[in-house]
């Protein structure tokens, strides 16, 4: 009565903040009975599945949780496309008078904005979509929830009146308390209300130029009631209530990936999160639908409640162009991938909003034009190119330089070259994991020739020596190797990498078909083979053994080169001069044994299987010293980078 005399009066400015605060209460409440309507055609129509549970947002909006859910469960089709439901008429009156609150408060703030808004309801009521009755059609319960693109509908005007009710709550604040425009707050309100922008304040430079994070709290209905427009979509609401040591987050969002998100980060909260329940309203997204989230957290303690309003004031900069971001990366890398980067993001308080800034897929395009033309070709996902524990690692570089740039005032060429030499890195660590496939073709080859050594050992010391056994057990060797040549080349080919890795293989393979057929030959030589020859040709395989050591001594080393270590590059090479060395020695040994078996007078078996073996080990360090050469080049690129 005091509000109408006051009005009459001509004193309704006055009134104002109590009448926003009822309006804001009103929003809530119409909201969730607009909710209950679209619960209650889902359950008309499939009754068979559970009714929608509408408990918690129903106590948080100061609505009857009981009287929702009968007439949620209660509702029933009575014909094509209606449905009657308990106490239907009385909520189609609440909800007519929920949107007169609102509107009443816009009127005293914004008398313009009031008429149209009444002129809006009116037009809704003519047309018959508000009448109280105990039975609807489904069609008006679309028209009177949905958002169309074109014409009017309450829920329209239900967003439309909130926005303004917003804008009215700054204006008519009290205080600005940290950033929030407050008024008609207690004393008990101004603790959670600070750590909710101190949370929101920490983080709120990460969004840049982007609009949005403005905040308003006033106390309605008993409750402390924060809002925050996050950012410019209709549905991405959020709206906090605090009720002593409880908070309760109601979460509206059109993308159900992102409203995943947003609970993610609360992980170690013991917050009891809602089903993600979606919401027909057509206009809103993609396939016409929201996702309406509802967290609810009780603290032991006020010190335990105001980290969880900090926590989640500190997120909502992170839900800003979240999708946006998310769409950009699934491009380089896989969908989950992506969205891990971004979560990634916000628990380091790097975000992705200055990566977009800067031009997001034109930062990571121009760093693949100018670092990797010919390694990563159009299209092409980076975890493809440079594996994908790589490439996530190479994007949150991006997003962390990005940032780090715009808030120390970097130019966005300094970003662009930063980037360019993490790809460039990380391009030289594929090569450095062909290389270790490369190493292991070279340990295989070892392993070859010291099956030899120990054979013509054991010949040497007249022991028994299963010849059967050698050949079979170097055939495997060689078919191993194989399977790691073929499977390198395959990568080479994928990642287009440098041609010379492809022929260190090729060398390397030739190297071990040679030493595996040296193995063969071995095989066949006579137990009782000349004492001098036996002894040449383990002094051939000891200077083939070392050819194999400094081959992969000079891989070992030629992987860390790219990484800036000078002394593995003078270990690469000095390497590969003495591979080279063994390649000369092995040309003296294996003349010293031809010579010995032409000038010994020996059968014809003992002979043949000598200077076969001979040649064998041979032309397999000449196989390695062609592999050295190609190791030098490899190097002297990476020393020239």
């Amino acid at each position: 009565m005091k509000t109408h005399i006051i009005e009459e009066l001509g004193q309704g400015a006055i009134l104002l903040p109590s009448l926003v605060a009822e309006g804001l209460a009103a929003n809530d409440r119409i909201k969730v009975r607009m909710s209950a309507l679209q619960a209650a055609t889902r359950h008309a129509q499939e009754p068979g599945q559970p009714a929608g549970d509408l408990a918690l947002e129903s106590q948080n909006a100061g609505v009857a949780p009981a009287a929702i859910a009968t007439l949620i469960g209660g509702a029933h089709l009575i014909g094509q496309g209606r449905l009657a439901a308990p106490n239907l008429s009385k909520l189609m009156k609440e909800i007519q008078d929920d949107a007169v609150t609102m509107i009443r408060a816009v009127e005293a703030g914004a008398s313009g904005e009031g008429e149209k808004a009444n002129a809006r309801l009116d037009a809704i009521r003519t047309a018959g979509l508000l009448e109280a009755a105990s039975e609807i059609e489904i069609s008006r319960i679309a028209r009177l929830t949905g958002v169309a693109e074109t014409g009017d509908s309450l829920h329209r005007l239900v967003m439309d009146l909130h926005k303004q009710l917003n804008r009215l709550a700054a204006s008519c604040s009290e205080e600005v308390l940290d950033g929030a425009h407050a008024f008609g707050l207690h004393s008990e309100d101004r603790g959670a209300v600070a750590a909710f922008m101190k949370g929101l304040n920490a983080t709120r430079g990460l969004k840049f130029n982007h609009p949005g994070l403005d905040t308003m709290a006033t106390r309605a209905g008993g409750r402390l009631l924060i809002q925050n427009d996050i950012g410019t979509t209709d549905a991405h609401v959020v709206v906090i209530t605090v009720k002593r040591d409880a908070v309760t987050v109601t979460y509206t969002d059109v993308h159900l990936a992102r409203a995943k998100f947003f609970i993610s980060l609360f992980d170690k909260f013991d917050a009891t999160w809602s089903g993600l329940d979606r919401h027909s309203a057509a206009g809103l997204g993609e396939d016409n639908s929201f996702y309406l989230v509802t967290g609810q957290y009780r603290a032991a303690h006020v010190t335990e409640r105001n980290e969880f309003l900090a926590a989640v004031g500190a997120a909502l900069v992170f839900l800003i162009d979240w999708n946006k971001a998310r769409k950009l990366l699934r491009t380089w890398v896989a969908k989950d991938d992506a969205t891990r980067i971004l979560e990634w993001a916000a628990r380091h308080r790097i975000g992705h909003r200055g990566f977009l800034e800067l031009g997001g897929n034109e930062l990571l395009g121009s760093a693949v034009r100018n670092a990797a033309p010919s390694r990563i070709g159009f299209g092409e996902r980076l975890d493809q190119a440079l594996g994908r524990a790589a490439a996530i690692d190479f994007l949150k570089v991006a997003l962390r330089v990005s940032t780090e740039a715009l808030l120390a005032g970097r130019s966005v060429r300094t970003v662009r070259d930063q980037i360019e030499a993490d790809l460039v890195r990380h391009l030289d660590r594929v090569d450095g994991a062909l290389l270790a496939a490369v190493l292991r073709q070279i340990g295989l080859a070892h392993d070859l020739v010291a099956a030899i050594a120990r054979h013509i050992a054991a010949l040497r010391a007249g022991q028994p020596a299963d010849s059967k056994l050698l050949a079979q057990r170097c055939s495997t060797i060689e078919q191993k190797a194989d399977r790691i040549a073929l499977e390198s080349r395959k990568e080479v080919d994928r990642l287009n990498a440098r041609p010379l890795i492809g022929q260190l293989i090729d060398r390397a393979e030739e190297a071990i078909d040679e030493l595996e057929q040296a193995a063969f030959i071995a095989s066949l030589m006579p137990d009782r083979t000349d004492p001098s020859l036996l002894a040449s040709l383990a002094g051939l395989c000891a200077v083939a053994r070392t050819a194999t050591e400094m081959a992969a001594r000079g891989v070992a080393a030629a992987i860390d080169v790219p990484e800036g270590r000078r002394v593995d590059s003078e270990d690469a090479l000095s390497a590969v001069t003495r591979l080279i060395d063994a390649e000369h020695a092995a040309d003296s040994r294996e003349r010293a044994t031809t010579a010995l078996v032409f000038c010994g007078g020996f059968d014809v078996a003992t002979s043949l299987s000598v200077i076969e073996l001979a040649r064998a080990v041979e032309r397999a360090t000449d196989r390695f010293a062609a592999f050295g050469h190609l190791l030098r080049r490899h190097i002297m690129i990476d020393l020239a980078a």
